[in-house]
């Protein structure tokens, strides 16, 4: 990924020199779990853990001749220790250091991932309460609907990242799974109890009937879930956008001192943090699409997923890192124009109240077709007029026969419309 879009946690764990160490881990429990059932003698295992060193050049030296990545990497770690390199990799096939190595990138990933999404639900709780009594234009299909709060909106936004939060714990769960069974999975080289000892030194569950790979369904999962993500933060970034608008005008992403909107037009205050945020989610959710297409693979394996994962995977998850940090330096820097969005509200003359005086006629007895086309007749002069729903109706012998003053007034009371919005806040807390 390009340094334009990659923090530097994120871009450690995914460095040649990180990997290289996560394969040496599973090599070094590999050589103590054969020690562990009397295979490997004490001696050797110890001298290889005190002279094994990585040497990312030679590797990458070593592999321009042998096409074959783990092969490098075996002869250059072996070549560091002497004599005993002869019992490194040993019973071992490349998928068996390849896909356990990569369940603890994932992993590590995954964790850096989860501090991403609490510092962003901890924000978007914050802007929740802030928010919660500013009363604005809720819209549907783009058209007033009916009047939510701002704090509403952040809500449901806190709560589809707990969400969130809970699905990438079980996608890092899912994935947390290591293999060392041979060449077709079924220990014909190697020891199961080898497979015991370093899955349970490294923190992972056992692959049970693996082929050659751990079965890709898996990591599919994972990425999934990083889709999910991606798609709930570019659902926040897409709405901050839409009511930056200059003919909406209620909120506005930060805009530093200093910042140029346009290189043409100094008046712009465009929202590029949000646009940004959107794009890049595309190419997590593109990425899924791979995922799914990794799953199918030739008979015991095949590597046609092992390419693309070299992509997808570093890809994702430093652009996942990069949109949550970013989406969560929006969100706790909004500008919020509550003059624009109290001037929204009173847009159409106040005919959001129009369900509740369709539900009061239909409580009075009145047919609910016939009901529906009075209201709607008058909430379409109110429009045209740009006139007041509440004063028309009021002014209205063939409603306001139906009620009384009181009856109107409670119909038209903008408390009513919120009664029980609060019980929700409540429980939020």
């Amino acid at each position: 990924m390009i340094p334009r879009y990659t923090r530097k946690e994120m871009a450690e764990i995914w460095s040649e020199e990180n990997k290289f160490r996560k394969w040496l881990d599973v090599e070094i429990a590999a050589l103590e779990g054969w020690n562990s059932i009397g295979v490997i003698p004490d001696k050797a295992v110890e001298d290889i853990k005190n002279k094994v060193k990585i040497d990312v050049e030679k590797i990458q030296e070593i592999e321009k001749l042998t096409n074959h990545d783990v092969i490098a990497f075996v002869e250059q770690i072996s070549s560091s220790v002497g004599e005993n390199g002869r019992y490194i990799h040993y019973g071992l096939t490349s998928s068996d250091i390849l896909d356990t190595s990569l369940a603890l990138l994932l992993r590590e990933s995954g964790n850096l991932i989860l501090k991403d999404i609490e510092a962003l639900i901890r924000t978007l709780k914050e802007r929740v309460f802030k928010l919660k009594d500013v009363v604005m234009m809720g819209r549907t299909h783009g058209v007033h609907a009916e009047p939510i709060t701002l704090g509403f909106k952040f809500a449901g936004w806190y709560y589809e990242f707990l969400r969130n939060y809970k699905r990438m714990e079980q996608a890092i769960e899912e994935i947390s799974i290591g293999k060392l069974s041979g060449a077709v999975g079924t220990f014909s080289n190697i020891d199961p109890r080898v497979e015991e000892y370093v899955c349970k030194k490294l923190s992972l569950e056992q692959e049970r009937f693996s082929t050659q790979i751990i079965s890709r369904d898996r990591h599919c999962y994972f990425l999934g879930v990083l889709g999910i993500i991606a798609s709930s933060c570019e659902k926040v970034a897409l709405q901050i956008r839409l009511m930056q608008q200059t003919e909406v005008g209620e909120l506005a992403e930060p805009f530093g001192k200093g910042q140029k909107g346009s290189s043409a037009m100094p008046h712009k205050r465009n929202p590029i943090l949000c646009e940004r945020v959107c794009g890049l989610a595309r190419v997590i959710k593109k990425n899924v699409s791979i995922a799914l297409e990794n799953v199918a693979l030739w008979y015991e394996r095949d590597i046609s997923h092992s390419s693309a994962e070299r992509i997808i995977f570093p890809e994702s998850l430093i652009l996942l890192d990069y949109i949550l940090t970013l989406l969560n330096k929006i969100v706790s820097g909004l500008d919020v124009f509550e003059e624009n969005i109290e001037k929204n509200l009173n847009l159409t003359g106040r005919v959001f109240f129009s369900q509740r005086l369709l539900n009061a006629l239909a409580m009075k007895g009145l047919p609910r077709e016939k009901a529906y086309e009075m209201v709607q007749k008058k909430a379409f002069e109110t429009i045209e007029k740009k006139d007041d729903f509440v004063r028309i109706i009021k002014s209205s012998p063939e409603i306001k026969r139906y009620f009384t003053d009181e009856e109107l007034e409670d119909i038209f009371d903008m408390k009513q419309l919120f009664k029980n919005i609060n019980k929700l806040f409540d429980n939020l807390k």
